[in-house]
């Protein structure tokens, strides 16, 4: 197991979802020491903590463990796949949104 890579991908999700370490820590019930370590690669994590990540970072086990990009599984994809059938409405207009000003934005800027 590369729990380096692991680590790696807890971060950048963390970080993604806007939530500091100290926070991720109390959610998932553990020390924010272990938190670092568990994202460093220092350490591993039991399976209840691993069942309480995928839960509070929105992927899949398979993912965090095994960063399983090829079918094109990223975070994002994942966390759309795991939205509720009667919220597609609502995703699709802030997906839309959002690539209306980066759009916009570009154009700005050229």
């Amino acid at each position: 197991m590369n729990w380096e890579a692991v680590g790696k991908r807890i971060r950048r999700q963390r970080e993604f979802l806007g939530y500091s370490r100290e926070a991720l820590a109390e959610r998932i019930d553990v020390t924010p020491k272990f938190c670092s370590d568990i994202e460093l690669g220092i350490k591993g994590m039991s399976v209840p903590t691993l069942c309480r990540l995928t839960r509070v970072l929105n992927l899949s086990a398979d993912y965090i463990l095994f960063g399983d990009e090829e079918r094109g599984e990223t975070p994002v994809i994942q966390m759309i796949r795991r939205c509720p059938g009667e919220a597609e409405p609502h995703l699709e207009t802030i997906v839309k949104t959002f690539l209306q000003a980066v759009e916009k934005n570009d154009n700005k800027n050229s």
